[in-house]
């Protein structure tokens, strides 16, 4: 049975990782790009998340996990090293319904971090259920590839102009004729790698006008 894709807004919201090693730093990296409230647990710690620390970007206790850790948690990583912990962290999870990735460990899990495609507003997550990571890592690669090169501002700015002319375009074209021709729009931008004109955009559908 396939997991159900959902897309969960963490802005501000309170998140735990349990574990401090390089498996806990690259859930971290996943995470805060989408701006959580992000608490680390661990006795040891990466050096790494010291410098986060510093930056503002989490919160480090540096002490062994305690179960009252979770509470009023939206979102838990256990990334311990430990896989009895884990397990204890994710049991205390399910029971308070808070969602768990668990390390190595995808039976114990109530949710997984796919491999992460951003350019600006636009996110695909990759998952193969947990059967190939490396799969997942291909996959995304050959996304990346597909889509504008560089940095997000490119992306960025075809989405704001596709967002902008929606209603545009749904005043000039019939509703049947609407998919081909954002597909068509879509596909251009992708090949200039930005958004059009209000004067090209004009022209594309006067033509799709024409066409009718």
């Amino acid at each position: 049975m396939g997991d159900f894709p959902l897309m969960v807004a963490l802005a501000d919201a309170p998140c735990l990782i349990v574990g401090a090693g390089a498996v806990a730093l690259r859930k971290a990296k996943v995470l805060l790009p989408c701006g959580p409230r992000l608490t680390v647990v661990a006795p040891q710690i990466l050096p790494e998340f010291q410098v986060l620390e510093e930056a503002e970007k989490l919160r480090l206790l540096r002490r062994t996990f305690r179960p009252e850790d979770i509470e009023g948690q939206l979102l838990v990583a256990a990334a311990t090293g430990d896989p009895a912990l884990n397990g204890r962290i994710a049991a205390l999870c399910r029971e308070q319904r808070i969602l768990v990735n668990v390390a190595d460990n995808q039976a114990a899990c109530t949710c997984k971090f796919p491999a992460v495609v951003r350019r600006g507003g636009l996110t695909i997550g990759i998952s193969t259920g947990g059967a190939s990571p490396a799969a997942a890592h291909l996959f995304k690669e050959r996304l990346e590839e597909l889509l504008p090169a560089g940095d997000s501002e490119g992306m960025e700015e075809i989405l704001t102009f596709l967002d902008r002319c929606r209603e545009t375009v749904k005043a000039r074209l019939p509703e049947k004729r609407r998919g081909a021709f954002f597909r068509a729009l879509l596909d251009r931008c992708l090949a200039e790698g930005r958004g059009l004109s209000e004067m090209e955009l004009e022209q594309l559908l006067e033509e799709a006008a024409r066409d009718e």
